[in-house]
């Protein structure tokens, strides 16, 4: 490319001439990273496609200009722009070189990379500027693993991480124009907080969905790019088709048990296929897996595994239809808001308990070396054999881990009870993720 296509490309991302949109403010995320510019570091910003890393790096951006930094002293690049042909380190000399050359910018600029996993060698030429002191650097990507690989081999000790998700509950709210300061603001706004919520169960929570009259057609579109660019593309995969069943089963199934080998019988495809093929939707945020909880790793390893999705809105539009399966929505609701939890404390892990009668509890909580929280999640407790069933399971793990107190999230069905001196906390699912958000109730 010459210099003037390259500078055409840069002025449609930056701010030098004409305004970038920011979009909605998360303002979690964003004093996140203001704080982690301030080190010496790399900051590598991962998380799913379309969870709003560019909109957090254009924020940043335009934070940084209100702060007193020159708008010439920032770079955005978004190596997605099909107008870059050749995604290489010589583009991204190049393409420093432009912007020096044309924007003259003073002392150590800032510089956002997009999707940077797209340039081939890219790790090396941002070591080489970070060493160099030739600019702050933020980088973003949509797979864990190639960043966290890369970054790992040439930055040990040189980046730090941020991971994006898609909108918490709170924040879906305050996209939809409802802010949440108080118990007065919940007592007042209830019924509204009621019927987002169930929106939020049905189209899930990716920033433009929420925005979007077109929730079903973006999440679909989602989902090709997705497959096309995060996983077909980027795998070489061989098989897509079998892939695609399997990114199909795996939607429709959230909150069940599932091993390779019961997979490989009905898809018809090996086990080390689709092991092989886990690890990658694991890569790119599309599933996760979580292990039964148990003190022995063997027994932990062997056991079958519970899967979950990083939107509700994917499954209900590639898998399975809301109204037949809202109890397992919520289950993975959960998990996600747990999993939020978990980036912020590395040392929280996330389990599953079950025991040889096959009694089963949803969620276990370790914090280091402290097995601390159990939970439940029962939409519905009208029925009595239910109730039964899920609570004697609860106080059954709760004796076994010597854990004193446990909760019980439902649709709306509230209270407390005493079970020899064990306390079983039932309350709203909406609710305890505004408490798990840090609002107070």
């Amino acid at each position: 490319m010459d210099k003037n296509e390259i500078l055409a490309v840069l002025n449609d991302w930056n701010s030098w001439r004409t305004e970038q949109a920011t979009g909605v403010v998360r303002d979690a995320y964003l004093g996140r990273l203001e704080a982690l510019l301030t080190s010496n570091q790399v900051i590598t910003i991962t998380g799913p496609r379309r969870a709003g890393k560019s909109y957090l790096m254009r924020q940043m951006a335009k934070k940084l200009t209100e702060k007193g930094v020159k708008k010439e002293n920032i770079l955005l690049v978004n190596f997605e722009d099909p107008r870059f042909s050749t995604l290489d380190a010589k583009l991204m000399t190049q393409i420093f070189d432009v912007y020096k050359e044309f924007l003259s910018p003073t002392g150590i600029p800032y510089i956002f990379f997009d999707e940077v996993q797209e340039v081939e060698g890219w790790e090396k030429w941002v070591r080489m500027m970070h060493e160099l002191k030739k600019a702050k650097i933020v980088v973003s990507g949509s797979n864990a693993k190639l960043l966290s690989r890369e970054l790992g081999t040439l930055l040990t000790g040189r980046h730090l991480d941020l991971t994006v998700f898609p909108l918490s509950f709170t924040e879906f709210l305050a996209f939809n124009k409802i802010t949440i300061t108080d118990n007065l603001d919940i007592a007042g706004k209830e019924a509204e907080i009621r019927g987002l919520f169930r929106r939020y169960m049905e189209f899930g929570s990716f920033p433009e969905v929420v925005l979007s009259e077109q929730k079903r057609e973006i999440l679909l579109k989602y989902f090709e790019d997705l497959l096309v660019k995060d996983l077909f593309k980027r795998f070489s995969v061989r098989k897509p088709q079998v892939m695609k069943s399997l990114i199909k089963y795996y939607l429709s199934n959230v909150g069940n048990l599932t091993t390779f080998m019961s997979t490989e019988r009905f898809l018809h495809a090996s086990a080390d296929t689709i092991e092989k093929f886990a690890g990658y939707f694991e890569d790119v945020y599309l599933v996760f897996f979580v292990k039964r909880f148990s003190f022995k790793v063997k027994e932990q390893e062997k056991s079958p595994r519970k899967v979950y999705a990083i939107d509700p809105g994917l499954c209900n539009s590639v898998g399975f239809r809301f109204s037949e399966n809202v109890g397992r929505l919520a289950e993975n609701i959960v998990f996600l808001a747990l999993k939020k939890r978990q980036v912020l404390n590395p040392e929280l892990e996330l389990y599953y308990w079950k025991d040889e009668q096959h009694r089963e509890v949803d969620f276990v909580l370790k914090d280091g070396t402290k097995t601390n929280g159990l939970i439940q999640v029962c939409w519905n407790l009208t029925d009595e054999k239910t109730r039964n069933r899920e609570t004697k399971s609860l106080l059954k793990a709760m004796d076994e881990l010597k854990i004193d107190d446990a909760v019980i999230l439902t649709d709306d069905y509230e209270a407390i009870e005493e079970h020899k001196g064990r306390k079983i906390i039932y309350t709203a699912l909406w609710k305890w993720l505004l408490l798990n958000d840090g609002v107070v109730l």
